[in-house]
C-alpha cells in the first residue's frame, strides 16, 4: 500500500526528492525529444521515407504503451525506487544504441528501447512525485514532461546546427546525465512497502475503477486532443517548419516543439490554482483557436503566423493534460494510483502516436500540407467536442 513520504517543514528530504524526481522526468522526456530535429539528417543519411520517419516516432510510443500496460502497477508491489532504477538502466542502454546507430534498423531498436524505458519509469515517477508531495506532485508531474520534451528538442536543434558530431553529441550528453541520475537514486527514500504479487501485476491491464469511470470518460477527450497535437509536433512538426519557413535549419523544428512544450508548461503553472472545470474549458478554447492559426500560417507560408498559433495552442495543450490528470487522479482509490496513472498515459500516448503514424502515411499519398490541414481539422473538432462535454456538465469535478 502506498504511504506518503513525510512532508513536515523540518524535513528537507522530501523537497530534495521532489526536485530530483522532477529532474528525472525532465531527463526522460528530454531524451525522447533529442531525435526530433535529427530526423531530416537521418532521412538524408539513410534514405528512408516520411512514413518510415513517423514509424520511428510511433515505435517509441508503442513500446512505451506496452511497458505501461505491463509495468504500470509494478511499483505498487516492488516499490517506486526499483522500478525507476530499471527504467533508468534501460534508458542508458538506449542512449548507447543511438550513439552507435549506423542505419535505420538500429535507430528503430534505440527508439523501441527508449520507449520501453520511459514506459517502465513513467507511472512510477508520476506516483513517486505525488507520494512525496500531494499538493505539488501532480503539478510537477504535468509540467516536467512538457519542459523536458521542449528542452530536448530545442537543445538538440542547437547542437545539430552549431556543434560537431550532430548525430551523436546530444546522446552522449544524455548518457552522462542518466549515469548521474542512476547514482543519485541512492539518496532517495522509498514511499511504498513491498508486497507480494509483482509477477501477477505484469499481466497487461488497463483497468479504470468504476468510481473513476464517469469522470474519466468526460474529461479524456481534452487529453486526447492535447496529445494529438503533441504527437504531430514531435513527428511532422520539424519537416513542416522547414517547408513553411524555407529555412534549412534544425533549430526551426526544435523551436516549434519547444514553443509548444514551454507554453504548455507555462499554462499548467499559471492555472494550477484554478478549478478543474475552468482549466478544461480554457483548454477547449485555446487549443482549437491556436490550431486554426497554425493552419492559417501553413496557407500563407508564414512561419511567424505558424509559431504564433503554436504559442496560443500551447497553454491549451498543457491545460488539457493537467485538467484531465487532476480530475482523474483525485479519485484514484488507495493502492491503484500507479495503475490509473498508467491508463491515463496509455490514452495520452496512443493519442499522440496513432494519428501521427496515419499522418505520415497520408503524406505519401496527399502531400504534407493537405495532410496537415486534415490533421488540424481533427484536432479542432476533437477539442471543441471536449469543450462541449465539459460545458454540458454544470458540476464538473473540482
Amino acid at each position: 500500500m502506498a504511504t506518503a513520504v513525510d512532508t513536515t517543514a523540518g524535513n528537507t528530504a522530501p523537497a530534495h526528492q521532489l526536485r530530483f524526481y522532477t529532474l528525472v522526468v525532465v531527463a526522460f522526456l528530454a531524451a525522447s525529444g533529442v531525435p526530433t530535429p535529427l530526423y531530416p539528417l537521418y532521412q538524408a543519411s539513410w534514405h528512408f521515407s516520411t512514413p518510415m520517419l513517423t514509424l520511428a516516432f510511433a515505435i517509441y510510443m508503442f513500446a512505451l504503451l506496452l511497458a505501461l500496460l505491463m509495468t504500470g502497477r509494478l511499483s505498487e508491489y516492488l516499490g517506486r525506487r526499483p522500478v525507476i532504477l530499471l527504467g533508468l538502466s534501460i534508458e542508458l542502454v538506449s542512449m548507447l544504441a543511438f550513439l552507435v546507430a549506423q542505419d535505420f534498423g538500429v535507430l528503430l531498436l534505440a527508439r523501441a528501447l527508449q520507449g520501453l524505458a520511459t514506459g517502465i519509469a513513467t507511472s512510477a515517477l508520476g506516483a513517486a512525485l505525488i507520494d512525496t508531495d500531494h499538493r505539488r506532485g501532480p503539478i510537477l508531474a504535468s509540467v516536467a514532461p512538457l519542459v523536458g520534451m521542449g528542452l530536448g528538442a530545442l537543445c538538440s536543434g542547437f547542437l545539430v546546427d552549431l556543434a560537431p558530431y550532430p548525430m551523436r553529441l546530444g546522446f552522449l550528453l544524455m548518457t552522462g546525465l542518466f549515469v548521474w541520475q542512476l547514482i543519485g537514486m541512492r539518496g532517495t527514500q522509498e514511499s511504498v512497502s513491498p508486497r507480494p504479487g509483482a509477477l501477477a501485476s505484469l499481466k497487461p491491464t488497463a483497468r479504470i475503477p468504476a468510481s473513476v469511470r464517469p469522470t474519466f470518460l468526460r474529461v479524456i477527450p481534452a487529453c486526447i486532443a492535447s496529445w494529438s497535437l503533441g504527437g504531430f509536433s514531435l513527428s511532422l512538426g520539424p519537416v513542416l517548419a522547414r517547408q513553411v519557413s524555407g529555412i534549412d535549419n534544425a533549430m526551426i523544428g526544435g523551436l516549434l516543439v519547444c514553443l509548444l512544450a514551454v507554453m504548455g508548461a507555462l499554462g499548467v503553472w499559471c492555472l494550477q490554482r484554478q478549478n478543474t472545470r475552468w482549466i478544461l474549458v480554457l483548454s477547449g478554447v485555446l487549443l482549437p483557436l491556436g490550431m486554426a492559426i497554425v493552419l492559417w500560417g501553413v496557407v500563407r507560408h508564414d512561419i511567424l503566423i505558424l509559431l504564433a498559433g503554436i504559442t496560443v495552442a500551447g497553454p491549451g495543450f498543457g491545460a488539457g493534460f493537467m485538467g484531465a490528470m487532476r480530475a482523474i487522479m483525485s479519485l484514484a482509490p488507495q493502492g491503484e494510483r500507479a495503475s490509473l496513472m498508467a491508463v491515463l498515459y496509455v490514452a495520452s500516448y496512443l493519442s499522440a502516436s496513432l494519428p501521427a503514424l496515419m499522418a505520415g502515411i497520408a503524406t505519401q499519398r496527399f502531400g504534407l500540407e493537405p495532410t496537415v490541414y486534415g490533421y488540424g481539422a481533427y484536432v479542432i473538432v476533437l477539442s471543441l467536442s471536449a469543450l462541449v462535454g465539459v460545458l454540458s456538465q454544470r458540476q464538473a469535478t473540482e
